[in-house]
């Protein structure tokens, strides 16, 4: 930008930590074009005098040397067509967190000046982006949660199109005669009314109903994809701006629990065989068609186990709750009891888990189920240790039935790319071991054809990235609707598992986000993380050297690539992480106001003392999500930390070019670190591999610094957590005392 202005707040603290007037002529001498203080910038009067200089065209770019960019947003809100806005931090990263009146405090907030005056210098307005937007809901799966998002949908006033693979709607709930309560007093199972809900969908004629429907092909982007399907009355396709995708789950196959009996014994059977009877009022013996007299659960039937299912489904507790419930009703005589490891009855299900015991008279025991067999009598043998009842005890029983956990109907996206990858492979006849590495993977993964739902037109594979347990792969922590392809979004069993009033919870919540969705690509912004952005990318493809990083590292496939392998830039899949812009080995890659000159330019204002000052510098790359409002509740609490730091936020961690590392260690910085979210089963990337790219990226750089005799311990990477903001200053003085300990950087004066 040409004009910049700096407008520098001196209250909350900032005008009594920090010489003002010195600050002027340092921004001018990078860059500003004009300097105004004001003793309350938030007011109205001094908001007002940022938009007198915005409408008298003064400026072109500003610099609000104030509070946060996190805090009042809505104050400091101008019209991004005619004026880019950075906010340089001197509340909490000045006068909040250091000693007013030292040497230390001021010489940090002249760089803060120098740094963010020089980036605004460097950036361009952003161009509104204008696409035609379909307003089309796609919804996959016609159970509860699909026909509660299609519902959903539809009331919020969007066409909604829901494909179903059966020749009917309702999923596994259809062949179900009692479910567990919804609503209060909760004490008692209740009659299934999924046909009341299958009725609104088929009544409402905003939706449109394909059954027996097989999805061939999705092309596009959100707000913009074009979708092929055949039924049994032949292809036909049509738009979508946004598409849910409930496909439900499948149970464990219960012939991998062989010590457990299915398969081998006739009257060990499933909890959805059990379901079916029910269903039709029978409760009867496989092997020979009698009633039988006390019927075994055994819970936990592979779920919970390393060996099968790690994870616990979520709804088998209150499944069997229901079926013992029902068999108590409907056949007063049969004795029911439950062998359970822990009982989850969250929520008001503890009701239900309480009503339950008070009326269906079934005995309920904790215990691990070893083994089920014949009693050699016609009946069976259940084998229990570490029960309630002794340490080792033997149930008779005359039916088992095996709570089994649920299974993700989702296509193993990536074992179809690795295989389609591993044929690639063969056909190009690379190294011998390769080859043979190749094939292997095709034999193993062949059974995995045939598996695509979606069948995206994505580089990244036809479906939904899944995690190692087929559930897709999304942001389970903060955006647990949304799945690593932007518009496409989980609900139901398929996105984690829950029971049936989850599921409906679920439709809901996916079809808000689907319709977010569209109305942000209608406006031309990103969705979550970064909602609202409206800067797109830019690729100077004339650089381009076709090394595939970029395509490889974008975790949202938001870069398709030509038979040269140059990425193609699908705009509305963006969610402008920036992760290509930290991918790129030339360069190419940049955004308005965050591109690899801006922030090199940062790096570069920074004023490195002499070595004999002993004031070494230290650059702090912290990602916004997490680290950068640690850093600022740290402020917030009055933590100081040490002054030799400079803070540059950006986007991701993944979104860190290496130049960057480069550029600090050539101006003299003597020590680098990087800041982002943790990873991990219990954390989460909110860019999902952000940190994880970071950490491979930063170990090929610290050998480079071995290789050229520079300490590797002048770059750290660490991973911080939102709420351990109490580290900030620990994290800071340790890596402080390390560059200390290694000493100056030897380019410092070059």
């Amino acid at each position: 930008m040409d004009k910049v202005g700096v407008f520098l707040c001196t209250g909350c603290d900032i005008g009594k930590a920090i010489k003002v007037d010195d600050l002027e002529e340092i921004c001018e001498e990078n860059g500003a074009k004009s300097f105004t203080t004001h003793e309350c910038l938030c007011s109205p009067e001094g908001v007002g005098c940022i938009r007198q200089a915005i409408d008298d065209g003064e400026v072109d770019g500003i610099v609000l040397a104030a509070c946060s960019p996190r805090a009042m947003k809505d104050v400091f809100k101008f019209d991004a067509s005619k004026v880019v806005v950075e906010r340089a931090p001197l509340r909490e990263q000045v006068a909040w967190s250091h000693p007013h009146g030292e040497e230390d405090t001021q010489m940090l907030a002249e760089d803060l000046l120098r740094m963010w005056t020089t980036r605004v210098t460097k950036m361009k307005l952003a161009e509104t982006l204008q696409e035609e937007i379909d307003r089309t809901v796609m919804v996959v799966g016609g159970g509860l949660s699909g026909l509660t998002a299609a519902r959903a949908a539809s009331l919020l006033g969007n066409p909604v199109v829901l494909v179903e693979k059966q020749d009917r709607l309702g999923g596994y709930l259809a062949e179900v005669k009692d479910v567990v309560p919804e609503t209060p007093p909760y004490d008692r199972v209740k009659p299934n009314e999924i046909g009341k809900l299958i009725a609104e969908v088929e009544g409402d004629a905003n939706i449109k109903v394909l059954l027996g429907a097989t999805i061939l092909s999705t092309a596009g982007q959100p707000g913009q994809f074009k979708v092929e399907v055949e039924t049994s009355g032949g292809k036909q396709s049509f738009p979508a701006g946004a598409i849910v995708q409930a496909t439900g789950a499948v149970p464990y196959d219960a012939n991998k629990l062989p010590e457990l009996g299915y398969g081998a014994l006739p009257d060990v059977i499933t909890s959805t065989e059990l379901e079916a009877m029910l269903a039709q009022g029978k409760l009867s013996r496989p092997s020979d068609g009698k009633t039988p007299e006390r019927v075994v659960f055994v819970q936990c039937a592979g779920s919970r186990d390393e060996k099968h299912l790690p994870y616990c489904s979520s709804e088998c507790c209150v499944v069997t709750l229901k079926q013992a419930s029902v068999i108590r009703r409907d056949f007063p005589d049969v004795q029911a009891m439950v062998v359970y490891r822990d009982l989850r009855a969250p929520g008001h299900l503890e009701y239900f888990y309480k009503g339950m015991q008070d009326t269906s008279q079934a005995m309920l025991t904790r215990g691990l189920v070893q083994k089920v067999e014949s009693d050699g009598n016609g009946g069976l043998e259940v084998r229990v240790t570490e029960s309630l009842l002794g340490d080792e005890v033997s149930l008779a029983a005359d039916l088992v039935v095996l709570a089994v956990g649920m299974v993700p109907k989702s296509a193993d996206g990536e074992a179809i790319r690795a295989l389609r990858d591993a044929y690639g492979r063969i056909e190009r006849n690379e190294s011998e071991k390769q080859v043979t590495d190749a094939k292997k993977v095709v034999e193993e993964l062949k059974e995995h054809e045939g598996t695509e739902i979606l069948n995206l037109g994505y580089r990244q594979g036809p479906d939904l990235p899944v995690l190692r347990n087929s559930f897709p792969d999304s942001h389970f922590i903060c955006f647990p609707y949304e799945t690593r392809r932007t518009g496409i979004y989980a609900a139901g069993t398929v996105r984690a598992p829950m029971d049936s009033a989850q599921a409906a919870d679920d439709g809901w919540g996916a079809a808000l986000k689907a319709v977010q969705c569209i109305e942000a690509n209608t406006r031309g912004v990103a969705v979550h993380p970064r909602s609202g952005d409206n800067a797109i990318a830019s690729f100077f493809l004339q650089r381009c050297t076709q090394c595939k990083r970029c395509t490889e590292d974008c975790p949202f496939g938001a870069l398709n690539e030509d038979v040269k392998g140059t990425p193609e830039y699908n705009v509305l899949r963006c969610r402008r992480c920036g992760i290509c812009l930290g991918a790129c080995p030339e360069r190419i890659v940049s955004f308005p106001e965050y591109s690899v000159d801006a922030v090199a330019s940062m790096i570069k204002a920074v004023e490195v003392p002499e070595e004999d000052e002993e004031k070494p510098r230290i650059i702090a790359f912290m990602c916004e999500n997490d680290a950068l409002p640690a850093l600022e509740d740290a402020a917030a609490h009055r933590m100081t930390w040490n002054p030799w730091v400079r803070v540059i936020p950006v986007r991701c961690l993944g979104a860190v070019n290496v130049v960057w590392i480069a550029d600090s260690l050539s101006s003299g910085i003597d020590g680098i670190m990087l800041i982002g979210c943790k990873r991990g089963d219990d954390y989460q990337c909110h860019m999902v591999r952000g940190s994880e790219l970071a950490n491979y990226r930063m170990g090929n750089v610290k050998e480079t610094l071995d290789r050229l005799t520079l300490e590797s311990e002048r770059v750290k990477v660490i991973e911080l957590a939102r709420d351990e903001f109490h580290r900030i200053p620990e994290l800071f003085d340790e890596f402080a005392e390390t560059i200390d300990q290694v000493g100056p950087n030897p380019y410092k004066g070059f």
